[in-house]
């Protein structure tokens, strides 16, 4: 009998079949937009759950300010203003009030600097040793200002990442194993550039934030849905030296570290200038890192300095399960 593997939920190739099926089983135009948030008339709505492990990763960084990011972050990725958000909070029995109270103002926080509004939740409590301490699950509604579809992906388009990669599947990797790097996750809301972006009237096709399966799982889902080669140069994306040694250290290929504060977009050529402009007021290793090609075979190719081209595959297997 054909069992669930931590591999389905890494943003990987086994994630991308596992909702294939979901998505035949559940078929309706909206879910096969294949978008971070659904669209619906004017309206985005997104829903996450959060399983972090350790669950907080330093003074700035825990579950609480994960969940609010990172759905608030699928809702500006459709091109729309998030407004509310719902809260619902899965606690294991003997789970600290210290340290429920901890998240939880790091929830209001983020809420409060966001500008959004907390407006409904649930709890539930499992017995101890049924669950993992807390997981979170957020729903983020927000209005459309400019929709941004990955139906629009097609070639000619330049690609754009918004600053450096793999930090917060570093920052992970950093406290699970009791490591120390001058690495803190990228953890954060994204909504002052995204807005500056929607509302400098640029022709922007589509976005993501490289979570799970980061970088890679991006492109590789972008290629395969317009069905078009994505040239991407290696020299363009900047990683930070600390990240590409744990990389070294671990086997991990720096392209699948998870992000949560660092997105791609594509735009129109013409607009590429103007989108980085925008981008580096807040990041100054964001970057115009490829272009989508005519060539019609979904390939994701990897170009270095000198010149020489290897295929950036779909991230496979278990990664690092447990990031966000």
């Amino acid at each position: 009998m054909k069992q669930v593997t931590l591999a389905h939920g890494g943003g990987g190739e086994e994630m991308n079949e596992f909702l294939k099926g979901v998505f035949k089983l559940f078929d309706n135009e909206i879910l096969r937009e294949a978008n971070d948030a659904a669209i619906l008339g004017d309206m985005a709505l997104s829903t996450d759950s959060f399983v972090l492990s350790p669950i907080f990763l330093d003074e700035e960084v825990n579950i609480g300010k994960l969940c609010v990011c990172g759905s608030i972050n699928d809702i500006l990725m459709v091109g729309a203003k998030p407004l509310y958000l719902s809260l619902a909070l899965i606690l294991e029995e003997g789970f600290a009030f210290e340290k429920l109270e901890k998240i939880l103002k790091s929830i209001k926080n983020e809420c409060d600097n966001i500008g959004v509004k907390l407006v409904c939740g649930d709890t539930k409590v499992v017995p101890k040793g049924k669950g993992d301490e807390i997981y979170i699950n957020t729903t983020a509604l927000g209005h459309i200002i400019k929709p941004c579809q990955t139906k629009n992906l097609e070639e000619g388009l330049s690609v754009l990442i918004s600053g450096d990669i793999g930090r917060h599947g570093a920052s992970v990797l950093i406290k699970r194993n009791g490591l120390e790097a001058d690495i803190k996750s990228d953890c954060k809301c994204v909504k002052n550039e995204v807005l500056e972006l929607l509302e400098a009237n640029l022709n922007i096709a589509a976005m993501r934030d490289a979570t799970r399966g980061g970088l890679s799982a991006v492109l590789n889902e972008w290629a395969s849905f317009c069905g078009k080669d994505i040239l991407i140069y290696e020299e363009k994306i900047a990683v930070k030296s600390e990240v590409l040694g744990l990389c070294e250290l671990f086997g991990y290929e720096p392209y699948e570290l998870a992000n949560e504060g660092t997105f791609v977009l594509c735009v129109e050529q013409k607009d590429a200038q103007k989108a980085l402009a925008i981008l580096q007021k807040y990041n100054k290793n964001a970057n115009i890192i490829g272009k989508i090609l005519p060539s019609e075979k979904a390939r994701v190719i990897l170009q270095n300095s000198y010149g020489a081209k290897r295929f950036l595959e779909s991230p496979k297997g278990e990664l690092l399960p447990r990031i966000c």
